[in-house]
């Protein structure tokens, strides 16, 4: 029997935690890792996995995303007999409301899953940067003859505090979930990490519509999977988790560790990019088998040039994107986006540049962000003066500075040496 899977992706949350960069986007939209948007990993990982009718449900600041959508995905031509659609919230609640939480956002389209008879339904979300076979998870939610499955990853028991912790029995079952305490039963037979779970699940289709119908009828519910939904499930029907670490990815060594970061904030956000810098990174972005895909840009190759004393185009340890240009400025440790144009004389260092910066000559800049067509003018400093920067840019407590982008090119404000 061939099996049809209906996958459906959040994307609309607010992401107000990585703001600045969401102030004119959604999370899924924030660029990542040079030509990139977060959203290309979780649709990379269901297409990669076989899974091809997808359902994307947007809402807040959607052009960017809705943008997005159109150039990389809806016309590829791997899709021709399936689809990745983008969906605005329906209003079909009672009060024609905005999504109220995740099972709401898949109640209101209840008509797609009706209509598709898939066996089974997959609901993962769009703020996360990962790889998952999900494919595997889908073979375990048949081999336990489960009606749900939740993905979880382990974490260290101090960290209980800041996830929805599962509690499990030895042979996956769950038996409870623990919403952000520091005391959540740990793991079997591992008293130092607990389960933490990734908000991606798998529902049989007959448990899922039932289960949707009776939480939208519930006025005390907060229309959450997480918070209602699956807690509900417990010991009422065949709940398990799926242990992500177990998960492997082909075309990967067999010791690679499955990679899931939460960019939930500006620092993590900043954190996950720098791991790209590594000479062996734990997400590997090369990896034929698996390829991260997005929008088929048609730029120009990067060039390095110049090759003279002190004035020598220069990348080490670094990402750097299509249509950049590098003339005799050096970038160490950085993340360059598509279209960036570093002069002579500049420095770069540990930094993430979107699309179409440039940096004026002798302009020095480390450990920030610049959004999209952030100019910055010769001889500037930034990263260097915080208390400046402050007064004039977003800077977090660690000391990364982040600076907003526009459509048209707009100069940061000068600090010279």
């Amino acid at each position: 029997m061939q099996v049809r899977v209906l996958a459906f992706v959040l994307a609309g949350g607010k992401g107000t935690r990585l703001y600045p960069l969401t102030k004119e986007r959604a999370k899924p939209a924030v660029p990542f890792g040079g030509r990139y948007r977060i959203v290309d990993f979780v649709l990379s990982n269901l297409v990669n996995s076989g899974i091809y009718s997808i359902y994307v449900l947007i809402q807040f600041k959607s052009q960017s995303l809705l943008q997005h959508l159109r150039d990389g995905w809806e016309a590829s031509s791997l899709l021709k007999q399936h689809f990745i659609i983008p969906v605005p919230a329906q209003m079909r609640s009672p009060g024609e409301d905005w999504y109220r939480g995740t099972a709401d956002a898949i109640y209101q389209n209840i008509n797609l899953i009706e209509q598709a008879d898939p066996h089974f339904v997959v609901i993962f979300g769009a703020d996360h940067i990962y790889r998952m076979n999900i494919r595997e998870m889908l073979e375990y939610h048949m081999h336990k003859r489960a009606q749900a499955t939740v993905a979880a990853i382990p974490v260290k028991r101090d960290m209980a505090s800041e996830f929805g912790v599962i509690e499990t029995a030895p042979d996956g079952s769950v038996i409870g979930f623990h919403e952000k305490r520091a005391d959540a039963p740990p793991m079997p037979g591992d008293p130092a990490r607990v389960y933490a779970s990734m908000g991606n699940y798998i529902f049989s289709t007959n448990l899922l519509l039932r289960e949707l119908y009776a939480d939208a009828e519930n006025e005390s519910s907060s229309h959450d999977f997480g918070r209602d939904i699956l807690p509900s499930l417990v010991g009422r029907t065949q709940l398990f988790s799926y242990d992500f670490q177990t998960n492997r990815i082909p075309g990967d060594p067999l010791m690679q560790e499955p990679y899931w970061r939460d960019v939930g904030t500006i620092d993590a956000y900043y954190d996950a990019s720098m791991d790209l810098r590594a000479v062996s990174p734990a997400l590997n972005l090369y990896n034929r088998q698996w390829p991260l895909r997005t929008a088929g840009y048609s730029d120009a190759p990067a060039k390095f040039i110049f090759d003279e004393q002190g004035r020598r185009g220069q990348a080490i340890d670094s990402i750097v994107s299509g249509g950049t240009i590098l003339s005799g400025g050096m970038v160490r440790g950085s993340v360059l986006g598509r279209g960036v144009r570093i002069h002579t004389g500049a420095l770069v260092e540990d930094s993430i540049l979107f699309d179409n910066c440039d940096i004026g000559r002798r302009a020095r800049v480390r450990r920030a962000i610049l959004d999209k067509n952030v100019r910055v003018p010769e001889d500037a400093l930034i990263g260097y003066d915080l208390d400046g920067d402050r007064q004039l840019y977003h800077v977090t407590d660690s000391g990364i500075v982040v600076i907003e982008g526009h459509r048209s090119m707009v100069d940061v404000a000068t600090m010279l040496v």
